[in-house]
């Protein structure tokens, strides 16, 4: 027996099987065969579906997830640059090629 390539599913075929597992006029071995899925992977989105169906109508307005800031993290970085740039300018004046050490 050999294995099928991997299969990447568009969103609306997803959304199509899901809908077509809520109609219910198919048993879900029926739904396997006509789509080529298994029939765990049916539930799954259709399950998927299910969760996600009362954002549709929910009042608030969805805010973007804004990513988490690792405050400590970019404070160190910027701690790492100040003394690499001071090290350099230091470093090029003394070998006097600053614009400031030609003066």
């Amino acid at each position: 027996m050999t294995r099928r390539p991997r299969r990447n599913h568009s969103p609306a075929f997803k959304a199509k099987v899901a809908l077509a597992t809520l109609k219910g006029d198919k048993t879900m071995s029926e739904l396997a065969t006509q789509f080529d899925l298994h029939p765990n992977q049916i539930k799954q989105w259709k399950d998927h579906l299910l969760d996600g169906v009362t954002g549709v109508f929910d009042d608030k307005p969805k805010a973007g997830k804004e990513p988490q800031i690792d405050v400590k993290t970019l404070h160190a970085k910027i701690g790492q640059l100040t003394l690499e740039n001071d090290f350099l300018e230091g470093a090029l004046a003394k070998a006097g090629l600053l614009p400031s050490a030609r003066k």
